[in-house]
């Protein structure tokens, strides 16, 4: 059983330990620090729910704590998925560590947050089918950044020196993944909740 998980696609989900205040920050004027930590939760909950309905795939959690909070343990509970901690000074560096992790587990890895309101479970299953004929798989964000990227391989080069948080993030992995001679395929783009006009995109979960 462990060697047939070890050969399994691996999906990770990063995220927060959801701690008011230290959560969707940006969102914190509209919605107060309780209130974004919320919404952070119900989103984290969305995709969770999501990714563990995927089918003959290992679903792991990376987070930032070092012990999960009584939130986050409420609601990966009746989840069998793995708990990790993310590792790094940086995303960039925490993204890199866990994709090597995994691949050292496994030949397909997709990496996604939490933010994104809208996965289906037919999109992660497209980006593990695209990892097949390709290096990567990215799924831009309507802001300028991406919300996955799956690897078959690996290189610093894709999350060393990439503007974080800024709207060329997409467009510099890009010019990398040429750099290296690697083929790509981009699903459709999907929005992120992560300033106070993404919040028109959700009136569902502000309720």
């Amino acid at each position: 059983m462990l060697d047939q998980q070890a050969s399994q696609p691996v999906l990770i989900i990063f995220a927060r330990d959801p701690v008011p205040g230290q959560v969707k920050t940006r969102l914190i004027p509209s919605l107060g620090a309780e209130g974004a930590c919320t919404l952070h939760l119900k989103l984290l909950r969305r995709t969770i729910d999501t990714a563990m309905q995927c089918p003959d795939i290992v679903v792991e959690l990376w987070t930032d704590a070092k012990t999960p909070s009584a939130e986050l343990r409420g609601v990966i509970a009746g989840h069998a998925l793995r708990l990790r901690r993310q590792k790094g000074a940086d995303l960039g560096q925490r993204m890199h560590h866990a994709i090597r992790d995994a691949l050292d587990r496994s030949g397909s890895v997709v990496l996604i947050g939490s933010d994104c309101p809208d996965w289906r479970v037919e999109d992660l299953v497209q980006a593990f089918d695209q990892l097949q004929g390709n290096d990567v798989v990215l799924a831009p964000a309507t802001d300028g950044g991406y919300v996955l990227i799956g690897c078959r391989r690996l290189a610093i080069a894709l999350f060393s020196g990439i503007p974080w948080g800024s709207e060329q993030v997409l467009a510099t992995t890009r010019n990398r993944l040429r750099s290296l001679e690697w083929r790509w395929h981009e699903l459709p783009a999907h929005p992120d909740i992560d300033c106070e006009p993404d919040l028109k995109l959700v009136p569902e979960l502000l309720e």
